[in-house]
C-alpha cells in the first residue's frame, strides 16, 4: 500500500517509516494516512474574582498647592553681633525658645542709664512737689507773689513730665535688650540661617531664618466660578465651609494616598476676574509632618451622599477599539466579553458606571489563554482593594 502512494521514498525509509507505524499503532494513524483523532483538551483553568458592590459619592479632583498654616520670617528689632545660634536648621522648635542672641552689652549700658536718669527725674520731681507744696502755704500769707507760685506749679509740671518721658526710656530700653534674645513665636519647624554668627546685623538686614508650622497643613485649590456657583446653591444653608458634606483627601506627587482626611476651612469672597474661579482651601492633620510646605497635589472631593456601585480589579480590565471590557464567566463557565463604562479609580479598583453587576465572575488571572464562547474551569480568587494583590479565596 506504500507504493502507489509514497513511491517516491527511498526503501530503507519506507522500511523504518513502516515498522513505526506497526508498533505505535493508534498513535500513528495519522503519520500512516489514516483520519486525524481529535482528543478533548481540558478547560483552561483561570482565576476569577466575584464583583462586589461598594458606597461611592460624586468625585471630583483639583491641582492643588500645600502651604504651612503658619509661617513667619525671623527678623532683628535692633542692631548688634550675632553672638549665638541655639538651634539646628531644619529641626523641631518649640514656642518661647530661645534661637538667636545678639550681643546684649551696649543695651544693658543703655538700661542701666535709662533706669538712673528715672530715677533722677523721680528725684527732681519729689523736690519740686515739695516746693510747690510750701509755696502756696506762704502764697495765701502773701510772702511770695502770684508769679513766684505759678513758677513752682510749672517747674513741678515739668518735673512730672520728666518722669514719664524717663519711664517711656526705661521701657524702650528693657524692649530693646530683650530684643537682642530672639525667640520662636510658635512651634513649628525652621529653616536655614542667612546669617552666621559674628556678624553684625540689624533690622536691615533681612530674614535671619524662616519658621513654619505645617500641622495642620493647607491645600490650596481653585473653583471655576459653575461648579462653585452649584456648591453655593445645594450648600446655602451650610453656616460655615467645614460643614460641607465632603470627604477630603490628597493625593501625594509620589502616587501615594496620604492617610488622613481633611476639611473644607476657608472659601474666597470673590471670583478672580482673570481665571474665572474662586480660591478653596481645605485643612489636613499633618502630625508627622510627611506634607510639606509648597508641594503639588491632588485634592480629591467626594460627596458623603453616596450611592452602591459595582467595583472591579484593574488587572481585570481590558482594553479593545470599542473600548475598556471584562471577560465575565456564567453559570455555565462560558466565558463572555462585556464592554463596560468605568468611573475612576479607587486604589486598585474601578468603579463600574454600567455593564457589570455584583456577584457576576470575571477573570483575573489566564486572560491570555481564553477566548469569548470557551469553557473554563474557574477558580476564586480574593483582590486586596488598595494594593490589588490577588490571594486565593481560603487564604
Amino acid at each position: 500500500m506504500f507504493t502507489s502512494k509514497y513511491k517516491n521514498i527511498s526503501s530503507p525509509t519506507k522500511a523504518a517509516f513502516f515498522v513505526s507505524c506497526v508498533l505505535l499503532g493508534p498513535m500513528a494513524l495519522t503519520g500512516c494516512g489514516k483520519e486525524d483523532v481529535v482528543q478533548q483538551a481540558p478547560a483552561p483553568a483561570v482565576s476569577v474574582y466575584t464583583v462586589n458592590n461598594d458606597q461611592v459619592g460624586t468625585y471630583r479632583e483639583f491641582t492643588a498647592r500645600t502651604e504651612a498654616s503658619k509661617e513667619a520670617d525671623i527678623t532683628t528689632r535692633v542692631q548688634g553681633e550675632l553672638i549665638e545660634r541655639k538651634f539646628v536648621e531644619g529641626s523641631e522648635v518649640k514656642k518661647g525658645d530661645l534661637l538667636l542672641k545678639i550681643d546684649p552689652s551696649e543695651y544693658e549700658a543703655f538700661l542701666a542709664q535709662s533706669d538712673a536718669d528715672l530715677k533722677s527725674k523721680i528725684a527732681g520731681a519729689a523736690g519740686a512737689a515739695r516746693d510747690l507744696k510750701r509755696g502756696r502755704e506762704v502764697a495765701d500769707k502773701g510772702f511770695i507773689s502770684q508769679s513766684d507760685l505759678d513758677k513752682l506749679i510749672t517747674n513741678a509740671a515739668q518735673t512730672q513730665a520728666a518722669v514719664k518721658a524717663g519711664e517711656a526710656a526705661l521701657k524702650k530700653a528693657k524692649l530693646d535688650l530683650s530684643y537682642t534674645e530672639i525667640v520662636a513665636p510658635f512651634d513649628g519647624k525652621i529653616g536655614r540661617v542667612n546669617i552666621d554668627v559674628g556678624n553684625i546685623v540689624s533690622p536691615q538686614s533681612g530674614v535671619l531664618a524662616n519658621i513654619t508650622s505645617t500641622d495642620p497643613i493647607y491645600v490650596n485649590f481653585s473653583v471655576e466660578e459653575a461648579l462653585y456657583t452649584t456648591y453655593l446653591q445645594e450648600h446655602r444653608n451650610i453656616e460655615s465651609p467645614d460643614q460641607v458634606p465632603l470627604d477630603l483627601k490628597i493625593r501625594l506627587p509620589n502616587n501615594s494616598e496620604y492617610a488622613e482626611a481633611g476639611v473644607l476651612d476657608f472659601a474666597d469672597t470673590k471670583i478672580d476676574r482673570n481665571t474665572g474661579t474662586v480660591e478653596l482651601r481645605a485643612s489636613f492633620p499633618n502630625p508627622d509632618g510627611i506634607v510639606l510646605p509648597g508641594l503639588f497635589v491632588k485634592l480629591i472631593a467626594e460627596s458623603k451622599n453616596k450611592s452602591s456601585m459595582a467595583l472591579v480589579p484593574q488587572a481585570a480590565v481590558q482594553e479593545n477599539q470599542q473600548g475598556k471590557f471584562l471577560l465575565v464567566v456564567d453559570d455555565n463557565n462560558k466565558v463572555s466579553t462585556r464592554h463596560v463604562d468605568l468611573g475612576r479609580r479607587i486604589n486598585a479598583m474601578w468603579v463600574v458606571n454600567s455593564g457589570i453587576e455584583a456577584g457576576e465572575r470575571i477573570i483575573i488571572e489566564g486572560l491570555q489563554k481564553v477566548r469569548p464562547g470557551v469553557e473554563v474551569n474557574p477558580v476564586e480568587k480574593n483582590v486586596d482593594t488598595v494594593t490589588g494583590v490577588i490571594t486565593n479565596s481560603a487564604e
